[in-house]
């Protein structure tokens, strides 16, 4: 299975769409993964999987604002710049 780490500036609507069927309610405590990053730095994330990936979604305040605003409004992922769908990291 792929595995890929997703921050929020390079979130596309198929994960935030993820997010928002596997955490309509938002995240808690224990939905969070913590783990270290080459850097050696804590990175705190939720996952979400598809059939052949396996992401891992940093968290952060705009990630959370993100899934309200886009659970709302589905034209707020249309509207919003931050989001760059041809930056997704693998």
């Amino acid at each position: 299975m792929k595995r890929v780490i997703v921050e929020y500036a390079k979130l596309t609507k198929d994960i935030l769409d993820m997010l928002i069927d596997k955490y309509p309610d938002g995240y808690d405590y224990s939905d969070v993964i913590s783990f270290k990053n080459a850097k050696g730095e804590t990175v705190k994330a939720v996952e979400v999987k598809t059939e052949d990936t396996h992401y891992l979604v940093k968290i952060s305040d705009r990630l959370e604002n993100a899934m309200e605003e886009y659970a709302e409004d589905e034209e707020f992922f249309d509207d919003n710049d931050d989001f760059d769908v041809n930056d997704l990291e693998d």
